[in-house]
C-alpha cells in the first residue's frame, strides 16, 4: 500500500489516461497539493458523495479512485490555485486519514482485467454505435468527442466516452468502479441507451413547444383580423372610451404642470395606437392611470383656529406639551405668512408614549388628511422611490402611494419607526428619504415610476423613532427632533382616568354605572404590574380587569353596583405583585452607593456596592458592565490613587488592597458614563470606612481631574429616585436646566445638590468636613 495525499473531487471525475484542468480553492486541498509537488507531484483524485460539503471526512468520499499526477500548477491572486492533472491507474482506497493539515489516503493499486475477446468486440462495437447516435442527438457536444471512437483499447474507449456524458457522478462513479472490461463496457452501454431515449423524450418535447408557439403567432395574426372586423362592425368602441376617459380626466385637472401635461398626452396618444390587449398597452395603461389619480390640484383647507386646535389636541393626549406647542406655533405662523412650508418634526421616545396617535392628532387639529407609511424593515431603495417601469409588475413608492391615498396635495405624512430601516444590496431607503425630507428639494421629487417631478413641499412630514442614534445622521439633520421621554407616574394615572378606562369600558360593552375605579387602584396597577415608559402595558392590565368585572356581573357573583374596583381588590383581578422597582438602601452603609439608571422603561435606582480586600491594587468589575461603564470605573479608581492624601486614603493602599466593584442584578447589561461619581464614591467610602448616607443618590460623569459633567436622562432619574424614596439628589452642575422638565411636586420632594467638582459629592455624600481635593 502507498500513502499519498488526497484531493476531493466535487462534480467531476478524473479517469485513467485523461488530462483535465481542475480549480482548486479549498484550503485542505490547496494543502493537498501543495504536499503533492514536494512527493513526485502523484496524489490520489477521490469524489464526493454529496458536492455540498465543503469539509468533507472519509465517509463522504467513495471508496475507489484515480491515482494521478500533477502536470501544472498556477496560483491566481484570490488564493486558489489552476491545475492540470493526468489520471494514471485505478486505486482502491484502504484508509483516510487528517495529516499536517490535508487529507491522505492508504491506496491498493486495482489490476484491471484486460482480457480482450470476442464478447468484448461486440461489446465495443455496439458502445460505438450508441455513442455516434448520441453525438447525433445531443446538441451540445464537443467536436473532439468522435476521437474516441478510433480507440483499440477497450477499457480506455469506456472511459473516455464515460467523461463526455452529461450524467451523475453516480453513474460516473459506477464506470470507475468496473475494474472488469467487459462489465465496464455493458455499463456504458447501457447508460448510452438510457441517454438516447432521454434526449429523444426532448427533442419530441421542444417539437410540441415549437408548434405552440406557432398556435400563438397564428392566434395572434386572427386576433388583429378580428380587432379590424370588430371595428367595420363598430365594436370597438370599448377602447375608445377608455382613451377619452383619460382625456377628460387629464383636461380636469387644472393645476398640472405643463410639462407632465404633454407627457401624459403623449402617453395617452401611444396608447391609442396600440393593441389593446398587448403588454405594452397594459403598462402604459397604469402609468396614466398613476399620473391622473394623484391630487394634483386638490388641497385640504388648514384648520388655523389655534383655540379650536389646542382643544382637539389637549382631548385626544395628555402632557407632551413640548410637541403641542410646536404644532400651535406652525399654525400661528401659517395665519402671518400662506408660504410656509409643512415642517419635518421626528418624535424620538420609548415604545407606548402615543406618538403614532400623536401625528394622528396633530392632522385633525390642522385639518389635514392623515397617510401612514411604516418603514420598519424596509431595505430596499424602491420602496420609497419606486421601481422603474420596465419591470414587470412595476408601481410607484410608498410615499407616492399614500398622496394617492390621502386623495389632497397637503397631507400629514407619518413615517412610522424611521430608525429601524435597513440596507442591502437593493439600495438605502434611508439615502432615498434624503429628497423627500429635504426643505430645499421635495418640491421637485422623482419617483422612479411616475418619472415626473411631484411637489410634496406642502406636505408635513412627521417621523417617529425609539432611538435616535440609529437613524443615518444626514437624515437626521433634516428633521426637527423632539423627545418624548416618557411618562411620569402621575401622567399615566391622569392618562389611564381621562383617556385609557373609559375607552376599554365602552370596549367591553360595561357602563359607569357598572364599575369604576379609584385613583389609588390605579396608582397600584401603574407601580405593581407595569414597567414602562408609555402605556401599553398599562392599558392591557385595565382589559384584564375588565374582562374579569365583566365574567363576575354575567355570572351573578357581582351583587353590588357598580363594582368597585379599590386599591386592596387590585391584587383580586390581576395577581400578586408582577413588578418590584429597587427602593431606598436601609441605613447607612461603608462601601454602598444609590446610583441612578435610565432603562427603556424610564429611570431605576442602582445600587453599586464596593469591598475591599487583602491584595495587590487590583480593580475587579462585575455585574455585566459595559466598556464605557468600565473605564468611568477605572477613572475613579485612577483619580483616587492620584488624591489619596485629600481623600483621607493611605497613599500606598494599592499595593497591599484589592477593590471589587459589583454592580446587582448582574443578567442586566449596564453601560454608560453616568455612574461615575457614584462609583468613585463607593470606592472612597469602603477604603476610608466612612458610610455613605442610605437618603442620598447620585448621576454623573467624573474625569481624570475630579471634574463632574452632565449626563442624559435626568428626568427619568430624578422620577426614579422620588419613587424609590430617596431624599437627596447629587446632580451635575451643567444639567440644572433640565430641572424645569421635572414636575414642580417632584421637585418640592426632594433636596437637589448640583455639582461640579467631586470633592463636593464627597462631603455631601459622606458628610466629611475638610475633604476637598484639587480638581
Amino acid at each position: 500500500m502507498t500513502g499519498l495525499p488526497l484531493l476531493p473531487l466535487r462534480g467531476v471525475l478524473v479517469f485513467p489516461s485523461m488530462v483535465v484542468p481542475l480549480e482548486v480553492g479549498r484550503e485542505k486541498s490547496l494543502t493537498a497539493l501543495e504536499a503533492a509537488m514536494l512527493h513526485d507531484r502523484q496524489l490520489v483524485f477521490v469524489a464526493q458523495r454529496e458536492t455540498r460539503l465543503d469539509n468533507p471526512g472519509p465517509t463522504d468520499l467513495y471508496q475507489v479512485g484515480i491515482v494521478g499526477e500533477v502536470k501544472q500548477l498556477l496560483k491566481m491572486p484570490s488564493g486558489g490555485s489552476k491545475v492540470v492533472v493526468e489520471g494514471h491507474r485505478r486505486a482502491r482506497i484502504s484508509e483516510i486519514h487528517e495529516a499536517e493539515g490535508y487529507l491522505q489516503a492508504l491506496v491498493e493499486e486495482v489490476e484491471e482485467d484486460d482480457t480482450f475477446d470476442t464478447e468484448t468486440e461486440a461489446l465495443m462495437h455496439l458502445t460505438v454505435q450508441l455513442f455516434e447516435q448520441y453525438v447525433k442527438s445531443a446538441s451540445r457536444m464537443p467536436g473532439e468527442a468522435s476521437l474516441s471512437m478510433n480507440l483499440d483499447d477497450a477499457g480506455r474507449l469506456a472511459d473516455t466516452i464515460t467523461s463526455y456524458l452529461d450524467v451523475r457522478t453516480q453513474d460516473k462513479q459506477d464506470i470507475l468502479e468496473a475494474f472488469s472490461v467487459n462489465d465496464r463496457l455493458t455499463r456504458v452501454s447501457d447508460l448510452l441507451s438510457h441517454q438516447i431515449d432521454l434526449l429523444e423524450v426532448e427533442k419530441r418535447i421542444n417539437i410540441r413547444v415549437r408548434k405552440q408557439m406557432e398556435r400563438t403567432q397564428k392566434e395572434y395574426y386572427l386576433r388583429e383580423q378580428l380587432k379590424a372586423i370588430q371595428k367595420e362592425l363598430g365594436e370597438s368602441e370599448e377602447v375608445e372610451d377608455e382613451i377619452q376617459e383619460f382625456r377628460d380626466r387629464l383636461a380636469a385637472v387644472t393645476d398640472l404642470p405643463e410639462a407632465t401635461r404633454d407627457k401624459v398626452t403623449r402617453e395617452i396618444e401611444r396608447m391609442a395606437k396600440m393593441p389593446p390587449m398587448s403588454a405594452e398597452a397594459v403598462v402604459v395603461r397604469n402609468y396614466v392611470d398613476w399620473i391622473l389619480s394623484l391630487p394634483w390640484d386638490v388641497a385640504t383647507s388648514e384648520r388655523l383656529d389655534l383655540d379650536e386646535a389646542e382643544a382637539i389636541l389637549a382631548s385626544q393626549h395628555y402632557g407632551l406639551d413640548r410637541v403641542k406647542e410646536r404644532i400651535l406655533e406652525y399654525l400661528a405662523v401659517r395665519q402671518m405668512s400662506k408660504s410656509l412650508k409643512g415642517p419635518i418634526l421626528c418624535l424620538v421616545g420609548p415604545p407606548g408614549v402615543g406618538k403614532t396617535s400623536l401625528a394622528q392628532s396633530i392632522a385633525e387639529a390642522t385639518g389635514r388628511q392623515f397617510a401612514r407609511v411604516s418603514l420598519g424593515g424596509v431595505r430596499d431603495e424602491a420602496e420609497i422611490r419606486g421601481h422603474r417601469r420596465t419591470y414587470v409588475g412595476a408601481m410607484p413608492g410608498r410615499i407616492i402611494q399614500a398622496l394617492r391615498q390621502s386623495g389632497s396635495r397637503n397631507p400629514l405624512f407619518l413615517l412610522d419607526e424611521v430608525d429601524k430601516m435597513a440596507q442591502d444590496f437593493r439600495g438605502d431607503p434611508a439615502a432615498a428619504l434624503l429628497e423627500v425630507l429635504d426643505l430645499e428639494q421635495n418640491a421637485h421629487f422623482s419617483d422612479h415610476f411616475i418619472e415626473i417631478p411631484v411637489d410634496l413641499s406642502q406636505v408635513m412630514f412627521i417621523t417617529t423613532a425609539n432611538v435616535a442614534h440609529t437613524i443615518p445622521a444626514p437624515l437626521l439633520d433634516r428633521m426637527e427632533v423632539i423627545s418624548l421621554p416618557g411618562y411620569t407616574e402621575e401622567e399615566k394615572r391622569e392618562i389611564a382616568r381621562k383617556h385609557l378606562w373609559p375607552k376599554q369600558r365602552d370596549a367591553h360593552g360595561l357602563g359607569e354605572d357598572q364599575v369604576q375605579i379609584s385613583d389609588n387602584a390605579l396608582a397600584a396597577v401603574i407601580r405593581g404590574y407595569t414597567r414602562e415608559a408609555g402605556v401599553r402595558q398599562l392599558e392591557r392590565q385595565l382589559e384584564a380587569i375588565l374582562r374579569k368585572v365583566a365574567r363576575e356581573i354575567l355570572q351573578g357573583r357581582a351583587t353590588t353596583f357598580p363594582v368597585r374596583i379599590s386599591k386592596n381588590r387590585v391584587d383580586h383581578y390581576l395577581g400578586r405583585v408582577k413588578v418590584r422597582h429597587q427602593a431606598a438602601l436601609e441605613g447607612s452603609l461603608v462601601g454602598t452607593v444609590t446610583g441612578l439608571a435610565v432603562t427603556e422603561a424610564g429611570g431605576d435606582v442602582m445600587p453599586i456596592e464596593v469591598t475591599t480586600m487583602p491584595g495587590r491594587g487590583k480593580l475587579s468589575l462585575t455585574g455585566k458592565l459595559g466598556d464605557v461603564m468600565q473605564e468611568s470605573a477605572q477613572a475613579a479608581f485612577s483619580y483616587i490613587r492620584a488624591h489619596t492624601s485629600e481623600l483621607g486614603v493611605a497613599e500606598d493602599f494599592h499595593e497591599h488592597v484589592d477593590v471589587h466593584v459589583h454592580v446587582p442584578e448582574g443578567a442586566i447589561p449596564k453601560d454608560g458614563p453616568s455612574a461615575g461619581i457614584a462609583i468613585a464614591t463607593a470606592i472612597i467610602s469602603a477604603l476610608t470606612k466612612i458610610p455613605v448616607a442610605s437618603e442620598v443618590a447620585m448621576t454623573g460623569e467624573i474625569t481624570l481631574r475630579g471634574r463632574v459633567l452632565p449626563v442624559g436622562g435626568i428626568k427619568e432619574k430624578t422620577l426614579a429616585a422620588h419613587r424609590a424614596g430617596i431624599r437627596m439628589l447629587i446632580l451635575p452642575e451643567d444639567n440644572e436646566p433640565d430641572l424645569e422638565d421635572i414636575p414642580e411636586n417632584i421637585v418640592r420632594d426632594l433636596s437637589i445638590h448640583w455639582v461640579d467638582t467631586l470633592d463636593k459629592v464627597l462631603h455631601l455624600a459622606l458628610n466629611v468636613e475638610g475633604m476637598h481635593g484639587s480638581s
